[in-house]
């Protein structure tokens, strides 16, 4: 984030994002007086106070507009909109409104319309990334560019840009901070990310699921793991609690239960970092799976990968040999190998060729 200053009483501030077709710029814009505002609330709507923002996991009842189509006739349709909207209570929102993750547009939600969001699940990242600067009954205004990186833009950036929208947050359940939960709800949290990123990359969606793999990973790191002898006396409180009320859901997960996971989540960040490009963040993530995790055979397989795409073709022999340790006769490692002698046979001729002409 980078705090832009004021002008004119409005303070202006952007970031940066990874979204459908890779990287935008976010500026927000907000006026002095909304800064300082102080909403007053009644009832259930009193469950995100005024010195409060949402929260990991907080419900929030959020719109999103473009400003070019916030004519006279959608003014009249979203004052309708409010006036049903406030008819429902916070207590009544208990899940988030089920729509598809948008890779045609970087909003990534219905537009014009009332949706639930749960904050954190990354559905659409612009509009929680304003929603966690927010708060109930706050209106902020957006603008959103594409980062440039010389390379050809993709589907999703070939609308008019940069966009102009508004984002509004209605209400919101209460949510937690990090360091508030408790190790049980951050292991659902991370094996729910590891479960969406798998889903994101089936459906072709790599940045989601990038960014599902880097959600996880973040989590894991305050996630307190026991020592073995400490592991074992959690394990023995917990059975006597689980024999006590029957409840066996919450379990704390084990040292080389987060091992294990944290290696998958490396190497799933390795393969979306291939995918768009990225060798040399990809051989990154590779060689921290293999560090957690030295018998994982798709780890060793992506970082070969990703030293072939660098050019880094010792490196590349050395991860794909490891492979065939692992797992002889890898028809993926065999050929890979080959590739690898034929490149560097190929390198060769062309010196041979450049040599020649220098002495001849």
């Amino acid at each position: 984030m980078h705090s832009i200053g004021d002008h004119d009483g409005v303070d202006v501030t952007s970031w940066v994002l990874v979204c459908p077709g890779g990287l935008w710029k976010v500026q927000r814009k907000q006026t002095h007086e909304e800064s300082q505002e102080i909403v007053s609330y009644s009832g259930d709507d009193a469950a995100c106070s005024s010195s409060d923002c949402p929260r990991l996991g907080s419900l929030c009842r959020v719109r999103v507009r473009l400003k070019a189509n916030m004519d006279g006739a959608e003014s009249l349709v979203s004052e309708m909109g409010n006036e049903k909207l406030s008819d429902q209570s916070v207590a009544e929102m208990t899940e988030a409104t089920p729509f598809p993750r948008c890779q045609d547009t970087v909003l990534q939600v219905p537009l014009g319309d009332w949706i639930t969001l749960r904050l954190g699940e990354g559905q659409c990242n612009i509009t929680e990334a304003c929603v966690e600067r927010m708060r109930a009954g706050q209106k902020t205004e957006i603008l959103i560019s594409r980062v440039e990186n010389g390379k050809d833009v993709s589907a999703p950036a070939k609308a008019k840009l940069p966009l102009c929208a508004t984002v509004e947050l209605k209400s919101c359940t209460p949510g937690k901070e990090s360091w508030e939960m408790s190790p049980e709800e951050k292991w659902q949290w991370v094996k729910s990310h590891k479960e969406r990123g798998g889903v994101r990359f089936r459906s072709g969606d790599v940045w989601g699921a990038a960014d599902s793999y880097s959600r996880a990973l973040k989590l894991l790191i305050t996630l307190r793991v026991h020592g073995r002898e400490e592991e074992e006396k959690e394990q023995e409180a917990e059975e006597q609690r689980d024999t006590d009320t029957g409840d066996k859901t919450h379990q704390h997960p084990s040292a080389n239960e987060v091992k294990s996971i944290k290696a998958e989540l490396h190497s799933n960040l390795s393969l979306c970092q291939l995918k768009v490009n990225q060798p040399e963040r990809a051989k990154a993530s590779a060689t921290k799976a293999t560090l957690l995790e030295p018998g994982g055979t798709k780890a060793w397989y992506r970082m070969g990968q990703a030293c072939q795409m660098l050019n880094e073709l010792e490196e590349a022999r050395k991860a794909f040999k490891k492979l065939l340790e692992l797992q002889p006769e890898s028809p993926a490692a065999l050929k890979a190998l080959k590739d690898i002698a034929s490149i560097e046979k190929e390198n060769n001729a062309q010196l041979g060729l450049r040599l020649s002409k220098m002495f001849s």
